[in-house]
């Protein structure tokens, strides 16, 4: 390579790094207003605040309303994680062992919830919850959450299984084990990075999806996301900022777990 290629090649990645820099910056542009927005001491929304307070996140954690809407977010994620990693599990082990076309159209369909846009199916489900009685409860949410966030446990899990050598659990099955104890002990073991990371995921887009709760999640099983926009429509104060800070940080959390397992796993 020439010092002008060269030269040419060192420009280019240099604009690269200005580019993505700067796209970093106008994604992260909006956390660096909503946490110090959390900690100010006004009952308006400002930036830069005059000055710093917990006043926000005392009111959120002494309100009853804020309280039981956290719990049924958390309920809500906890067991939709406890139905869509299994499902999730079994269905990618099972299209990674189909090599025929019928198992492309069946991963096609199983994937048709990342194609179709949210609000579609969230309308979808309303009137059908309305005919099953399913409307603003749990029941309901957590198999709506399951449905949405299945294709991405099996894309997660099945990116595992395909780094597995099935031979592996042929062979224990042929030494006598039957094919469920053959999964859980050779399969297993050598996938399970994927599948906690399934669960990870599985467990922050179920805690924050807000389209689909906004349809069948209401009074007593009201989620936190929808009770955050039904006080936006409202009023407008910091409370929210904090609230969206907690969320943050617990998003952070959970991206510092997948990374801190993709490097165990490495």
């Amino acid at each position: 390579m020439s010092r002008d290629t060269e030269y040419i090649s060192r420009w280019h990645r240099a604009w690269l790094y200005v580019l993505l820099s700067a796209l970093l910056a106008f994604l992260a542009a909006p956390i660096f207003v909503v946490i110090p927005v959390s900690f100010s001491n006004t009952s308006t929304l400002q930036f830069p605040p005059q000055a710093l307070s917990l006043q926000w996140y005392d009111r959120l954690f002494s309100s009853a309303r804020w309280a039981s809407s956290a719990y049924n977010s958390l309920l809500a994620a906890v067991l939709t994680v406890c139905f869509t990693i299994p499902f999730g599990t079994m269905a990618a082990y099972g299209l990674n062992s189909i090599r025929s076309r019928a198992g492309k159209l069946i991963s096609a369909s199983l994937m048709l919830p990342l194609v179709v846009p949210l609000i579609l199916i969230a309308i979808g489900l309303y009137f059908l919850y309305a005919r099953l009685g399913l409307i603003n409860t749990m029941t309901g949410l957590v198999a709506a959450h399951t449905m949405y966030t299945l294709p991405l446990a099996i894309t997660l899990i099945a990116a595992g299984f395909k780094r597995f050598d099935q031979n592996q659990e042929m062979v224990a099955r042929s030494l006598g084990a039957n094919r469920f104890k053959a999964f859980l002990t050779v399969t297993l073991p050598q996938v399970k990075f994927s599948i906690l990371s399934a669960c990870f995921l599985t467990f922050i887009a179920s805690f924050d999806e807000v389209v689909i709760a906004l349809f069948v999640s209401g009074g007593p099983n009201a989620t936190l996301p929808r009770q955050m926009f039904n006080q936006l429509r409202n009023s407008i104060d910091p409370t929210i900022a904090a609230i969206s800070t907690l969320l943050i940080a617990l998003a952070l959390m959970v991206f510092a777990a997948m990374q801190l397992l993709k490097s165990h796993e490495a």
